[in-house]
């Protein structure tokens, strides 16, 4: 099975989950960034890694997700919520609700990952008090426990998670 993965990384979070993923597929692939706007024709499996803008895909990503036609795919994302918060499952849903109906999704994944301080910032001064984006304690607390993620756990998920991917797209 040829494989590729093709990342959109804002911060290096998803960058850094993107070589996870391509270890776990092919010991030798490296990740390839979106904006190299990859011919993937050849490809039996596209993995697309995304940052989390707005619930969604971040726009390159999306524009190349949009893209793709009668393919196998699979998605991975980082975002600044909890991976296993409600927020974190519409994402995916968003995300893979941006693929044309020709291609087949065979996965998902998402984790953690850090807030920028300037994004933490920018965040502050757009959303008042009272706002629900406002920051918070709970909103703070979560930011803090992101400040370290993706960390080794999170990369062990991924490898874990697109090894058993693997697999089982080669037994069907």
């Amino acid at each position: 099975m040829k494989s590729i993965v093709v990342v959109s990384s804002r911060t290096g979070n998803t960058l850094k989950v993107a070589g996870a993923v391509a270890y776990a597929l092919d010991e030798s692939m490296e990740a390839v960034k979106v904006e190299e706007n990859p011919d993937v024709s050849e490809y039996d499996l596209v993995v697309v890694g995304t940052w989390i803008d707005k619930g969604s895909a971040d726009k390159k990503a999306a524009e190349f997700i949009k893209k793709l036609r009668d393919k196998r795919v699979a998605v991975f994302a980082t975002l600044g919520a909890y991976a296993d918060s409600e927020h974190a499952g519409k994402c995916i849903e968003n995300i893979i609700s941006l693929f044309d109906k020709s291609c087949d999704v065979v996965g998902s994944f998402i984790c953690q990952g850090a807030v920028s301080q300037k994004m933490i910032d920018m965040m502050t001064k757009m959303f008042p008090a009272g706002h629900p984006h406002a920051m918070n304690e709970a909103r703070i607390k979560r930011l803090a426990d992101g400040k370290s993620h993706p960390d080794e756990k999170d990369l062990q998920n991924a490898r874990e998670y697109f090894s058993a991917l693997k697999a089982s797209v080669l037994a069907q």
